[in-house]
């Protein structure tokens, strides 16, 4: 039998993309009319809290899920995927410089290089390919007969359990944690670090870095054009 390839495992939005797909995603669609301006207010307090370092990120970034959710309905899949077709290739280079160059290190080596995100799947796909993923993994939203969005997710109980995806991806793309890596940024993150051989807390939110400190994982920090470890 061949030998099985090792993996890294890479979540994406504030890890390697320097903002999140789902909130530009968002914001063209407003921008373009497919959303109403009243969008924005649906996460509001959500987004207000998590400025002012008085909320939590998972909070703010699960209430812009579900509101893109509730606001695609009746939207074309194919509108969608133009959109974030435009977004992809105006920002594919905002990237942090350590995860940048950890992705193509790694790829050199042979990794399978595999991302998990709860960003939208249509536009994850593209980011994904342009950084020279094997595999990605985003929120499926279902499209129905019309090739319009239902406003439904499909296995949101997987999608959002990271540990879940990565053990359905050693398992069908016949994978080995053998020297695996994996990078994340929040405490979501938390389970598939735990399951890896190099867990890597990249720019941690409070609870990850309490988590990574405990567990004595590497800690990097990325400010401007400084890298910091831990």
């Amino acid at each position: 039998m061949p030998a099985l390839r090792k993996v890294a495992v890479f979540d994406i939005d504030g890890t390697i993309f320097r903002s999140s797909l789902l909130l530009e995603l968002v914001e063209r669609l407003i921008q373009k009319g497919h959303f109403p301006e009243s969008t924005r207010a649906a996460y509001e307090r959500e987004e207000r809290e998590w400025l002012d370092r008085k909320g939590d990120y998972e909070a703010y970034i699960n209430r812009v899920v579900a509101v893109f959710a509730e606001q695609a309905k009746g939207l074309s899949y194919e509108e969608a995927q133009y959109i974030a077709g435009e977004i992809i290739e105006e920002k594919k280079n905002r990237v942090y410089r350590y995860t940048r160059d950890l992705i193509k290190e790694l790829k050199s080596q042979g990794y399978y290089l595999l991302a998990i995100s709860h960003s939208p799947k249509l536009i994850v796909d593209a980011f994904g390919y342009e950084m020279g993923f094997d595999k990605v993994y985003g929120t499926i939203y279902e499209i129905g007969p019309n090739e319009c969005f239902t406003g439904e997710i499909e296995d949101k109980e997987l999608i959002f359990n990271k540990n879940a995806v990565l053990q359905r991806a050693l398992r069908k793309e016949g994978l080995s944690l053998e020297g695996s890596v994996g990078v994340g940024d929040t405490e979501s993150d938390i389970p598939m670090l735990e399951m890896v051989e190099r867990p890597i807390a990249f720019n941690p939110n409070a609870k990850l870095y309490r988590h990574a400190k405990m567990r004595q994982w590497e800690i990097v920090v990325e400010r401007k054009d400084v890298i910091h470890r831990i």
